[in-house]
């Protein structure tokens, strides 16, 4: 039997899904949560093969699950479902551990596959989503314009991302303008969510 992890926070979704993993002669649920951190806990505590995580949840996203499991219980494979995936997505669950990524809107049986898949050894990357990751743009921003972006995300205001870089606070202006203007965008929050879209930050 292959154990399997849910984790969701739409608790209609993850019922669903374990109800289906339930059909499957060879898989079985041994646990679920509704959030990053209890998904952590779970799979630490339950110790299933593979652990299907959405991409977005409280506490900790999917993303930051894989790369926590990846860590913790690395013989756990992970596996990334997403409700609306972005190029830049792949590359970061990629790049935490995850081997597979799959959206909700796959056929029903698309699931139990990837999973079985994984628990070989394999990965699934969705074809489409593959595609669009091979076509993104390389990132127009200097490592120092990254830096002060990824600080500027949490709101750390820039005096204090100044300090943190080791900058003056002129120097994290001007590396904030630059991103905010590369990326097209009409502000920082814009410029943020531009940069994570494309898997830069």
């Amino acid at each position: 039997m292959i154990r399997v992890l849910l984790a969701d926070d739409e608790d209609l979704i993850r019922v669903a899904v374990a109800a289906l993993l339930a059909l499957e002669p060879d898989m079985e649920v041994v646990a679920q949560a509704a959030d990053g951190p209890t998904a952590v806990t779970a799979t630490l505590a339950h110790r299933p093969d593979v652990a299907v995580v959405d991409l977005e949840m409280p506490g900790l996203d999917g993303i930051a699950v894989a790369a926590e499991l990846t860590r913790a219980r690395p013989e756990c494979a992970v596996v990334v479902l997403t409700g609306h995936g972005r190029p830049g997505h792949l590359r970061q669950a990629l790049t935490a551990g995850a081997r597979g990524f799959l959206p909700k809107g796959s056929p029903g049986g698309a699931l139990a596959d990837v999973i079985r898949r994984v628990h070989t050894g394999g990965r699934y990357v969705d074809p489409s989503l593959a595609a669009d990751a091979l076509t993104l743009p390389p990132c127009p921003l200097t490592p120092r314009e990254l830096e002060t972006l990824r600080l500027a995300e949490v709101g750390a205001p820039v005096a204090v991302i100044a300090r943190r870089v080791h900058l003056s606070t002129g120097t994290v202006r001007n590396h904030l303008s630059a991103a905010v203007q590369k990326l097209g965008a009409t502000d920082r929050a814009e410029a943020v969510r531009t940069a994570r879209d494309n898997g830069w930050l």
